[in-house]
C-alpha cells in the first residue's frame, strides 16, 4: 500500500503503472469510490479482475482514460451529441457508452459490441489515467453485490493479497456513482442516473438539439 501525500504522488504513479503494464492489479481513489484498475488489453489480468471481484461475465468493464484523443483506440465512432456530452461534463462522473472497436477483449464489451469509458473528475484516478496514456479499466473496488469501498482498509478487506497495489488517498467522498448514458444512436439514452442528475443531463441535450 502507499499513501499519497503531495510528495509521494510521483512514486505512487510510477509504481501504479508499472504494475499495469506487467499485468498487476491496482486499486486508486477516484473522485467517488475507489476503483480496480488493470491495462484495457491485457486479456489474463482482466480474467482475474472478473474472478476476484466474483463479477459476472455478463457485466461489461468500464474504462477511464486521460483524454479524447484515446477514444479511437476503444470506439469506432463517436457522434458529434457524445462529443458536446464529453466537452460538457468530463472530466467528471459520466460515462458514456459507445461503438466498440472490433478488436477490444471481450471483458471490456460483453458482447454488446459496445464500450464504456470516461475522463475521471478531479482525483488521482484523473492524474493517473493521464500519466498512464492508456486506458485503465474503473470497475468499483468491492465483491459485486458488496457496498463501493471509500476507504482503502476496506479494499484490503475485500481483496486481501489479490491486488497487487492499493494507492491509498483516504476517505473518497461517495456519494452516487456515475452516470451512464448511451450514445451509440441518434440519441442519447440514459442507463444510470448517478452524480450528474438527469433534468441537467437532458437540459444540455436538449439545449445542444
Amino acid at each position: 500500500m502507499i499513501k499519497i501525500d503531495r510528495e509521494n504522488t510521483g512514486k505512487a504513479l510510477i509504481s501504479a503503472i508499472s504494475i499495469l503494464k506487467n499485468g498487476g492489479i491496482i486499486a486508486y481513489p477516484t473522485e467517488t469510490f475507489y476503483g480496480l484498475g488493470v491495462k484495457f488489453d491485457l486479456v489474463l489480468s482482466l480474467q482475474k479482475l472478473y474472478v476476484i471481484k466474483k463479477r459476472s461475465i455478463e457485466k461489461a468493464l468500464p474504462l477511464i482514460i486521460g483524454n479524447k484523443e484515446l477514444l479511437g483506440i476503444l470506439a469506432s465512432s463517436v457522434n458529434n451529441k457524445a462529443l458536446s456530452l464529453m466537452d460538457r461534463f468530463w472530466p467528471g462522473p459520466l460515462t458514456v457508452i459507445l461503438a466498440a472497436q472490433k478488436n477490444l477483449p471481450e471483458y471490456l464489451t460483453a458482447g454488446t459490441h459496445t464500450v464504456a469509458a470516461r475522463i475521471p473528475g478531479r482525483s488521482f484516478a484523473l492524474t493517473l489515467a493521464r500519466a498512464a496514456g492508456f486506458p485503465i479499466t474503473a470497475t468499483s473496488a468491492n465483491i459485486s453485490g458488496m457496498p463501493a469501498a471509500q476507504e482503502a482498509e476496506s479494499v484490503v478487506q475485500y481483496f486481501g493479497n489479490s491486488i497487487d497495489l492499493v494507492i491509498d488517498g483516504g476517505k473518497t467522498p461517495g456519494g452516487k456513482p456515475s452516470t451512464i448514458v448511451d450514445a451509440t444512436g441518434k440519441d442519447i439514452i440514459l442507463r444510470r442516473e448517478g452524480a450528474i442528475k438527469k433534468e441537467e443531463l437532458y437540459r444540455f441535450v436538449g439545449e445542444r438539439g
